[in-house]
């Protein structure tokens, strides 16, 4: 009978360890995308209404410097670093963040989530997450980290690593190699000059780039194999030409502030799932787009505003909203929105910015109502 009685309780326990390791995870994901508001785009689904299911308070920031960090090889596998802290309810988590480290501390291997943004770290060294090969989520933006002071293969040996926010840094080109398991690249606010042909080669998972507020003057084909990559930020940077061969999977693509002047003929064409097409504040003329540039089926939204075009672009009779302001046209082309205007032929328009621009408000022609029919925004 005590025999028995055991086995009932192992089990028991074996079941309830079980669930806490997938309530742990979920719990752990929900509140981490409460908790980090990053400056970049933020896609995320966010719910005001909901109160995270865990708060961890963080004690002040020591005014002296911080004691050199614990030796990877004398720190066990189960213990927490010093200077971090471990929630129990999330035991895969570790908090390194706002602590004016200026270094990385050890790594449990248990880890799944560690957190290091905030402070000042300069260097990782080459084997600082040898010991945690689970890592899923590695956040070290808003530090002091230059390219010149990364191991060779920091990241290599992280198999399972999805996201990686390395923006806010001293980088001047892309960590190389990167683990194929990436699924977000977070890299906006840096130094990078140029993004290599193979930097991201092998990136099949990626779904989410962001380079944005670099001085990249050169993009190549470096995005053409990334086979799943759904959001591309470029924006802001030093860009003379759009990047070549767009992948198909791409739905996102943000070029504004760069120097872009020419678009290739059917360049969009080969993404036939983009949705969102942004090229504010770059150096676009009619004489360097063709008549199909824009006319993609696909597109719903297109900000062509501070450019300098004289003409309206053709677009697709599909496209939901298009910005122009602040160019230089001086004429209202129906023929731009519809190539037919009859009952059965008009355009699905429903925002239409032209203001900032020559055009006169009596320029309008007078079978503009039947074209845009669905607009309900119309500013020149």
């Amino acid at each position: 009978m005590c025999w028995v009685t055991i086995l009932i309780v192992a089990g028991l326990c074996g079941g309830s360890l079980g669930q806490y390791n997938e309530e742990e995870d979920l719990a752990w994901l929900q509140y981490y995308m409460r908790q980090s508001r990053v400056a970049s785009y933020n896609y995320m689904p966010y719910y005001e209404e909901e109160s995270p299911p865990y708060v961890y308070s963080y004690p002040a920031a020591p005014d002296t410097e911080p004691e050199p960090g614990p030796e990877p090889q004398q720190a066990p596998s189960w213990q927490c670093p010093q200077e971090c802290d471990c929630p129990p309810n999330f035991s895969s988590a570790m908090y390194c963040d706002t602590r004016n480290l200026r270094y990385l501390p050890f790594v449990p291997s248990r880890m799944k989530y560690v957190y290091f943004q905030n402070n000042l770290i300069t260097a990782i060294q080459e084997g600082a997450f040898d010991n945690a090969t689970e890592l899923e989520w590695l956040a070290l933006h808003n530090n002091q980290i230059s390219s010149d002071k990364m191991g060779r293969r920091v990241f290599g040996k992280l198999k399972n690593l999805e996201r990686l926010y390395m923006n806010n840094n001293n980088l001047t080109k892309l960590p190389s190699p990167l683990p194929r398991s990436l699924r977000e690249l977070h890299l906006s606010y840096n130094q990078i000059s140029k993004v290599p042909p193979n930097a991201l080669e092998g990136l099949e998972n990626l779904t989410a780039l962001y380079l944005s507020h670099n001085f990249i003057f050169e993009m190549g084909a470096s995005l053409k194999g990334l086979k799943s990559l759904i959001l591309a930020d470029l924006s802001y940077n030093h860009l003379r030409k759009v990047p070549d061969g767009l992948p198909m999977s791409l739905e996102q693509l943000y070029l504004e502030y760069n120097y872009i002047n020419a678009i290739p003929d059917d360049y969009f064409q080969v993404s036939p799932r983009l949705l969102y097409v942004r090229m504010s504040h770059n150096s676009l003329t009619n004489q360097g787009l063709s008549s199909n540039t824009f006319n993609s089926s696909s597109i719903l939204e297109l900000d062509l505003s501070y450019n300098r075009l004289q003409k309206i672009p053709r677009v697709n009779t599909n496209l939901e909203n298009l910005y122009l302001q602040g160019n230089q046209i001086n004429e209202f082309s129906i023929s731009s929105f519809c190539s037919v205007v009859d009952v059965m032929n008009y355009s699905r328009l429903q925002v239409l910015r032209l203001d900032g621009n020559e055009i006169k408000r009596n320029a309008v022609p007078p079978d503009a109502p039947l074209c845009l029919r669905r607009a309900t925004v119309i500013e020149i």
